[in-house]
C-alpha cells in the first residue's frame, strides 16, 4: 500500500479549483481517457500577465487529483514567467511528497500548465509533447522521456515508467526506454567532463598571481609601475598598484581595460577587480 501524505489525500477529498473558466485566456489538455489519465487545465490571465483565475477538469487516481488541486494553487498570483518555472518535483513538494509509482501525475500536471501557457501564448504543443512515440499503450514520445529523465535523473526503466507511464503496459517498448535512458546519461556524462572544473581558492591565487608576473608586470614596470595580489575574496581580485600607477589618473582605466581583461581571458571569466584602498 502506498503511503500518501496528509495534505495530498487533502486535496483528493477535497479538491480545489475543479471546473472550467468560460472565456479562459488558455486551456492546456494532456493525457487521454484511453490511457487512464487526462488533464485538462483552465487559467485566467490579466493585462500584467499574471494568473488571476485557476481550474481544473480530470480523469485519474487521487494523485492526479490531488496533483491538479495543488497546480491551482501553485500558479494563481504568479506570473506566466513565474508559473513556467514550476517543475513536477515542485509539486511533489507542495503535496508532501508522492509516491515514485504516483510521480506520472505531477508530470502530468506540469505538462498541462505548459500546454496551457502555449495555448495562452499562441504557441503550439510544448516541446515534450513533439518527438516519436515509443510507448504505444499510453502515447509518450521520446522527447517525454529524455526530458523526464534529464530532470529527474532517473536511472532505469522502472523509473520511466513511474514518471511517465512509459513501459507500464504491454511492455514491448522496454527495450527502447531504455536505450533512451543510457542516451541521456551517457551525454550528460560527456557534457560533465567537457565542463571546466571549478578553481580551488589556492589555485585561483596562483594563477592570478602567474598571469599578473607573466602579462602585466613587465608592461606596467615599464613604464616605472608595479602591481600587487593584496587578496581573492571568491571572483573578487583586489589589487594595488605601485610606483607611477599609485597616482597616475589613468589608472582605473589601466585596471578594468587592461588587468581586469587579462585575468578574465586567463584564469576565469567571472572575474572582478578592485585597487585596495590607499
Amino acid at each position: 500500500m502506498w503511503d500518501y501524505s496528509a495534505k495530498l489525500k487533502d486535496h483528493f477529498f477535497n479538491p480545489r479549483n475543479v471546473g472550467e473558466i468560460p472565456g479562459a485566456s488558455g486551456v492546456g489538455e494532456v493525457g487521454s481517457l484511453a490511457c487512464g489519465d487526462a488533464l485538462t487545465l483552465f487559467i485566467k490571465v490579466d493585462d500584467r500577465g499574471v494568473i488571476t483565475e485557476a481550474k481544473f477538469k480530470t480523469f485519474g487516481c487521487g494523485s492526479a487529483i490531488a496533483s491538479a488541486s495543488a497546480l491551482t494553487e501553485m500558479i494563481v498570483g504568479k506570473t506566466v514567467e513565474e508559473a513556467m518555472q514550476i517543475t513536477n518535483q515542485d509539486i511533489a513538494d507542495f503535496l508532501g511528497g508522492i509516491p515514485r509509482e504516483k510521480m506520472h501525475c505531477s508530470v502530468m500536471g506540469r505538462e498541462a500548465l505548459e500546454a496551457a501557457i502555449n495555448n495562452f501564448r499562441g504557441l503550439g504543443a510544448p516541446q515534450a509533447r513533439k518527438g516519436e512515440i515509443v510507448c504505444k499503450c499510453f502515447g509518450v514520445t521520446d522527447e517525454e522521456i529524455r526530458r523526464a529523465v534529464r530532470e529527474n535523473h532517473l536511472k532505469t526503466v522502472e523509473d520511466v515508467t513511474h514518471y511517465t507511464k512509459a513501459g507500464g503496459g504491454c511492455g514491448q517498448c522496454r527495450d527502447a526506454i531504455a536505450r533512451l535512458v543510457d542516451e541521456v546519461i551517457a551525454a550528460e556524462r560527456a557534457q560533465a567532463a567537457q565542463a571546466p572544473r571549478r578553481l580551488t581558492t589556492v589555485q585561483k591565487i596562483k594563477k592570478i598571481e602567474d598571469v599578473l608576473e607573466r602579462e602585466v608586470r613587465p608592461t606596467l614596470r615599464a613604464d616605472g609601475g608595479d602591481i600587487d595580489l593584496v587578496d581573492v575574496d571568491g571572483n573578487r581580485v583586489i589589487v594595488a598598484l605601485r610606483g607611477v600607477c599609485s597616482h597616475c589618473p589613468g589608472s582605473g582605466a589601466t585596471l578594468s581595460g587592461y588587468v581586469e581583461t587579462k585575468l578574465r581571458e586567463l584564469v576565469d571569466p567571472d572575474l572582478v577587480l578592485e585597487e585596495a584602498p590607499k
